[in-house]
């Protein structure tokens, strides 16, 4: 198992991924950060595990609407949220599983003295 550094919204947060997986890792960490950056930019004070949330809502609602053009463009017609979720594929649940439990245990850390 390998450890990576990433910086999100100014602060460093070590965390473990598969070994290989480190460059992938860190680019979904800029990811995650420029969402930060956008929210802040919008002004308001938030709190570290409240910015985080918020950029992981934005990124859910641009995942959702992904799989609505990708079932319009498969001919299908589009579909309602609670079947374009991941309960429809096993290994995506699995995904997101693993991502909300990376996610809790930065959120974690942040809400430490």
């Amino acid at each position: 198992m390998a450890q990576v550094t990433v910086r999100v919204g100014g602060y460093s947060h070590p965390v473990s991924c598969e070994d290989g997986q480190e460059a992938h890792l860190v680019a979904l960490a800029a990811e995650l950060d420029r969402r930060v950056a956008s929210i802040r930019a919008m002004g308001g004070q938030y709190g570290e595990s409240r910015l985080l949330l918020l950029a992981g809502l934005l990124l859910a609602d641009e995942l959702h609407d992904m799989r609505v053009d990708l079932s319009a463009a498969r001919g299908g017609a589009p579909l309602p949220a609670a079947e374009a979720s991941s309960a429809s594929d096993p290994r995506l649940a699995e995904r997101i599983a693993r991502l909300a439990e990376r996610i809790e245990g930065i959120a974690a850390t942040l809400d430490r003295p």
